[in-house]
Formats: C-alpha cells, structure tokens, sequence
C-alpha cells in the first residue's frame, strides 16, 4: 500500500518535472532548501543531537504564526528538550527563522522514506506536531514507527479541499485510514472540521475541537515603515487609505478599477496593495503602471529619518501619496500596515482560491471587505458575517461597497468595533491546545516508566525462577 503511494508520487513528480524547473528558473521558487528537502540534515541540527526533540512542521507564513505562541510555550514547558520547526515555503523559513533562531529551523523533507529517515534518525523527537492539514502518509507511518508521539493541532478541512479527501478514501480506503490512524490526537477547529474529519477516516476518539489558533495571534511588532508612511499620510492629508492585502492574480484589476472610481469624489486616496506572492510583485507593479497610477514602491522607500547619499534618488517619506498607490513588494510586514486602514480588503477571495485570513485587520478594529471565495475560512468568515463583523462582496458589488464604507464613518466604525469584539471573543485556542499536547507528552512519559517496570518485572520474575547454573551433586 505505501509503496503503491510512493511509485505514484514519483509518477508524478516526474511528470511535473518541468513545471518544478521552470518555477525554479523563472521564479526561484522550491531553489531554497533543495538539498534539505531531499534529506540533507542541516549541519545545526545534527551537532545538537544529544538532546530530544519537539518537531513542529508550519507550511507556510500563516501556519507559523497561527503557531508561534504554542512553540514558545512548549520551549517553556519543555526545557530539556530542543523544539524544531519545519516549513514548505520560502517566505514561512524566513519569518521561522527569525522567531526561532536560523540554527531551529528547516525545510521539510519531500514525503520519501529516503528524505524522511535521516531527519527521524537525526532529531530523534519525542512529539511531532503538524500544524493544520498535512497528511503526509510516509512521514506519519515513519515517524509513529520511531517512537514519536504525534498531534495535529489547529486542525481544518476546507470546503475545497473536503471532497478531495472523500474521492481519496473511496479510491485509496486503507491508505487514508492508516495514516490517519498514526495521529494521536486531532485537535480540530471547529465541530464541523471534527466532524468532517471522523467522515474521513479519523479515529473519534481521537478528534476533540480546541478552537482556532489565529484568534490568539496579537498584533506583531509595527516594522518602521508602519511609522513611516503614517507621517507621510498625516503630513500630506493623504486619506481614505485603502489597504488591499494578499491579493492574487484577477483581483488588481478589480480592485484598481474600484479604486479609480473613489478617487473621483475622494482624490487623495491611498491603496496600500500587498500581492500575495513574491514572484508577482513585479507582474503586479508592471500592471499598476500600465494603467496609469502613480506608484511607489516598498523596496525602494525611504524613511526620510535614514536618507544618506546612497539613497538620494529614491523616493522619501515626506513624499505625498495622495492619489496614489504603494506597493508593498516585502515580507512579513502586511499585518502591521493594516492598521493604517480606513478600509481593509482581504484578498485570494474574489476569485475562486479559497480566500485569506481576516483575522489581522480585525486586531486593529478596522472595517473589513472580503470577496465571496472564502471556502479556507469558512468558519472565521460565518462568524463575524454573523456578528456584522465583515462585508462580503462578489466583484459587481466591489465598488459600491468600498465607496458607501467610505461615505458611512458611522458604519466604518460599527463594522470595526465589531470585527474586534467578534475576534475577542474567540480566544482561548493556544491554551486549549497546548493543555492537550501536556497531556500526550505526560501519557508517553506514564507508557515508557511503565513499560520499564513490567521490562524489569518480567527480567527479575524470569531470573528467581531460572534453575542455578551447573549440575546437582
């Protein structure tokens, strides 16, 4: 069964082989880590192999910081142990690295018992714990057989991907049952995630609901340019501002249309628009330009506070915005510029990808718009939908929407208040959660001192009834 998996996923890796070259060469992209991806053990990690080990495994930017505070708390928690993170992206190892230390962190090895068994046999870890939904059949197969204890924490089935896992079980029934069966605890987002789960294979024993760890998130340390572009916005009467973060391809046109027609009655507006990914920021700046906007960029600002001769020619902070708009073409520091928001758009949700995270503009209070493609946050969406906490739109009524929040400050501030109430009420999931991996790693320690007291039991019972050694006189 697992090597029928493991031929099909060759199978199709080498089919794919082109499409992995041509993100490498065109974007970078899978470059990084290439050689720890395929088993090569960071030199780090293998010199500080004395100690035993918590793996955690976060995909991606989101993941890592959904999962921040239970890693600090389990450093905490567990001090004899080393807590490791691994990511699958690029961008969530840089943010992993510096929350964690570059020397506790790395990429997750591809899902071969070649690339898998020299980090099992490196960290030797206790408790493996993997954030959201990675089911990975050889790692949990291997990593329940090293001896490892295994959680799924801030555990969701999306819309999407539901029937996915439904067309699997039905072609592949033992191999999804298996391998969910290696989990020792699913600790699911909400009763539906639990209940889907259990549909599809999941023990239920084993399924309890902790809440969603994104609630818990605080608002980050503002990066300067929060500081920044606030004087800039302040000095220049630069205003409404309109923050549009993650978006994806087919939503800047959208989007940049809206924003042509707000600055009709409103000119000097501000969009702040943060593409998703990094390998579209140029794409991305090309098409603002194309269409005529004046455009700055995040790569080439200047906090006026830092301008020396290397940077005379770039554009400054005391530069007018109004009318404008700023691309944020750097990492990791979207969640902090929504709190310069009149409005906050959270893209991936106009067109059919699922959606993004609401979640950060609501810790500032700010009034937020999603499209109507919010299938990966069904649960956070629902809930503050029902506490008229959000608006959802489809791209007919994107504009309208936009330009009656920003003619409404009485709505703006009601739809704001409420997003910040809606997320305070929700909170809770870090600790839930981690109550729950305490007691995993206490049931293990409780079946190794008892599998060692029945081992020297049955080794004195078997010595006291063993004849002497030699013959009878």
């Amino acid at each position: 069964m697992y090597a029928l998996y493991s031929a099909l996923l060759t199978l199709f890796l080498l089919l794919t082989l082109p499409y992995w070259l041509l993100q490498m060469l065109r974007h970078r992209k899978y470059r990084a880590g290439l050689r720890q991806r395929l088993g090569r053990v960071p030199a780090a990690l293998a010199a500080s192999a004395t100690k035993p080990a918590i793996w955690i495994h976060a995909v991606s930017v989101g993941e890592v910081i959904a999962s921040s505070a239970v890693i600090e708390q389990l450093h905490q928690k567990f001090p004899t142990h080393r807590v490791l993170v691994s990511t699958t992206t690029a961008t969530g190892q840089q943010l992993a690295a510096r929350r964690f230390g570059a020397e506790n962190v790395f990429y997750f090895p591809l899902d071969f018992a070649f690339a898998i068994r020299p980090y099992l046999d490196a960290l030797r870890p206790d408790l493996v714990v993997v954030a959201e939904t990675e089911f990975w059949p050889n790692f949990l197969r291997l990593a329940r057989h090293s001896g490892a204890s295994i959680a799924v924490i801030n555990c969701r089935i999306s819309d999407r991907s539901f029937p996915g896992y439904k067309r699997l079980r039905s072609w592949f029934p033992r191999l999804l049952i298996k391998t969910l069966n290696n989990v020792d605890i699913f600790l699911a987002q909400s009763e539906e995630d639990r209940s889907r789960l259990v549909e599809i294979g999941a023990p239920a024993a084993n399924v309890t609901v902790a809440g969603n760890l994104k609630f818990d998130v605080g608002a980050p340390t503002p990066p300067p340019i929060v500081a920044s572009l606030g004087a800039s916005f302040e000095n220049s009467a630069a205003g409404p501002i309109l923050v549009c973060g993650s978006t994806l391809e087919g939503e800047e046109g959208a989007l940049l249309s809206a924003f042509r027609n707000i600055l009709v009655a409103h000119p000097n507006a501000v969009m702040v628009l943060a593409p998703r990914h990094p390998e579209r920021f140029q794409p991305v700046a090309e098409f603002v330009e194309q269409l005529g906007f004046r455009m700055w960029r995040r790569s080439l600002w200047v906090d006026e506070r830092r301008i020396d001769d290397q940077h005379s020619g770039e554009p400054r902070s005391s530069e007018s915005l109004a009318g404008g708009v700023f691309l944020v073409d750097s990492i990791g520091e979207l969640a902090a510029l929504y709190s310069l928001a009149t409005i906050a758009f959270v893209g991936g949700s106009l067109v059919p990808r699922g959606g993004h995270n609401i979640i950060e503009p609501a810790l500032y209070g700010v009034p937020i718009v999603t499209g109507n493609h919010y299938e990966n946050f069904r649960d956070v969406v629902n809930f503050f939908a029902s506490r008229n906490a959000v608006r959802i739109v489809g791209l007919a009524e994107l504009p309208l929407v936009l330009i009656d929040l920003i003619e409404n400050a009485a709505e703006r501030e009601t739809l704001g208040r409420n997003a910040l109430a809606a997320l305070e009420s929700q909170r809770g999931a870090t600790g839930r959660t981690v109550a729950a991996l305490l007691a995993l790693m206490s049931a293990r320690t409780i079946a190794r001192t008892t599998a060692r007291t029945t081992a020297r039991t049955t080794t004195t019972a078997t010595t006291k009834t063993s004849p002497p050694s030699g013959g009878v006189e």
